[in-house]
């Protein structure tokens, strides 16, 4: 038996991306409807650190470079719609801290003085007088200079349960789908696809305007499966570090290291775990170096970075863990990732990636601004989406990482 439907929008993806432009596209009057294959907020959403940021630290360098320049008016972007002003409501999303800062060294002191008070950065970074430090930094750090940044903070899990809980109306258009149960297959000369569900000894077929591939690393899997010509994927590793302990203070810090670089020696959020402890969650240099190293010596190279930049910090007590995280990206080519969000347009087909979490919103405004170029056009009903939630279920939550 074969079950027919057709809507306007299919996003692929269940991660902060493919949430956000369901949103958003809702917001704009569509009646898109997503598709995830394990849970929602899994691979990268739950590996990110959270960091709404506009761009500095792409600017080490001395100069502000493409990606600094793409993603420097992100953070007003996010802060209108924590406020309920933006395209999409992020009202009641955690935000885990209102301020990010960036601790130099002694010998970096008057290189980063006089980078940080040049005109392009006047007004937006402040260093701080040591009676002005968090008291982390009092007790903590003996020489250097704390510097804050206007970048925020926000929990990721909360992030990704708003987005889910804005669209949770009686039919919400959230469903699960089994990894090797779906495949896509092609009209004729008309070149557009059709998704193909097989599900309880029936095929459900569901055309589109457009399917949207956000699925992060699963997009290159999505590309081989349509076979789509014009875009490629690739992934750049990070091993990612965490500690945690309830008797760590919460600290947001970026550490610069002996030398200007795109990438601070170590990045700092804080988190809580499901026992309220505090987590430490350590990227940055540290991550990116890691990738060559097994567990064993990430967790040392990380234990002794940490001791060196805190040494009267006690981690005695803290519980060390690491993982590997893939960021899936365009290959634009370069060997590098793309300055900003990337999307492009095959047949019916869109491939798009944040590139960075910070660059969400900038990806919703490309892919609106691509529907409209393309004139595509709302659906007039719910239908498709009432009538597969009697077939399809809902994807659950991902853990944190620390869970």
């Amino acid at each position: 038996m074969t079950l027919r439907y057709s809507t306007d929008i299919v996003i692929f993806g269940g991660g902060i991306a493919g949430l956000w432009l369901l949103n958003r596209l809702k917001n704009e009057g569509y009646h898109p409807l997503l598709v995830e294959t394990e849970f929602l907020g899994g691979g990268q959403t739950f590996a990110s650190q959270g960091i709404i940021h506009g761009g500095l630290k792409y600017a080490l360098g001395g100069s502000f470079t493409e990606a600094a320049n793409a993603i420097a008016s992100m953070p007003k972007a996010w802060q209108q719609c924590l406020k309920g002003n933006g395209d999409v409501d992020l009202t009641g999303v955690l935000i885990l801290s209102d301020n990010y800062y960036m601790w130099s060294d002694g010998s970096l002191r008057s290189k980063l003085k006089t980078f940080l008070g040049s005109k392009s950065l006047a007004g937006r970074v402040h260093s701080l007088e040591r009676e002005q430090y968090p008291e982390f930094f009092k007790n903590n750090v003996i020489d250097g200079t704390l510097y804050e940044l206007p970048d925020f903070v926000i929990d990721s899990s909360s992030l990704v349960k708003k987005l889910r809980d804005n669209v949770s109306t009686v039919s919400p258009p959230i469903f699960s789908i089994e990894k090797d149960n779906y495949h896509f297959t092609k009209d004729g000369d008309i070149s557009n696809y059709s998704l193909v569900l097989n599900s309880d000894n029936q095929e459900i077929v569901i055309e589109a305007e457009r399917f949207i591939f956000c699925a992060g690393e699963g997009n290159a899997e999505l590309i081989a499966q349509t076979n789509i010509q014009s875009v490629k994927a690739q992934v750049r590793p990070l091993h990612m570090v965490y500690l945690k302990s309830s008797q760590l203070p919460r600290v947001f810090v970026h550490c610069v290291g002996d030398n200007f670089s795109l990438t601070p020696k170590l990045t700092i959020t804080s988190h809580a775990d499901q026992q309220g402890q505090t987590v430490w969650y350590l990227g940055g240099e540290l991550a990116e170096a890691g990738v060559r190293k097994n567990q064993s010596e990430q967790l040392k190279v990380a234990k002794n970075l940490v001791r060196k930049l805190f040494p009267r910090l006690d981690t005695s007590a803290a519980e060390w863990d690491s993982f590997i995280i893939n960021r899936a990206e365009a290959n634009i080519g370069n060997n590098y990732r793309p300055d900003d969000a990337y999307l492009l347009s095959e047949a019916n087909i869109i491939t798009a990636w944040p590139t960075k979490l910070t660059l969400t919103p900038s990806l919703a405004d490309k892919v609106v601004n691509a529907l409209r170029s393309d004139s595509v056009t709302a659906s007039t009903s719910n239908g498709a989406i009432n009538a597969l939630s009697e077939l399809l279920a809902q994807p659950g939550l991902a853990q944190n990482y620390w869970d």
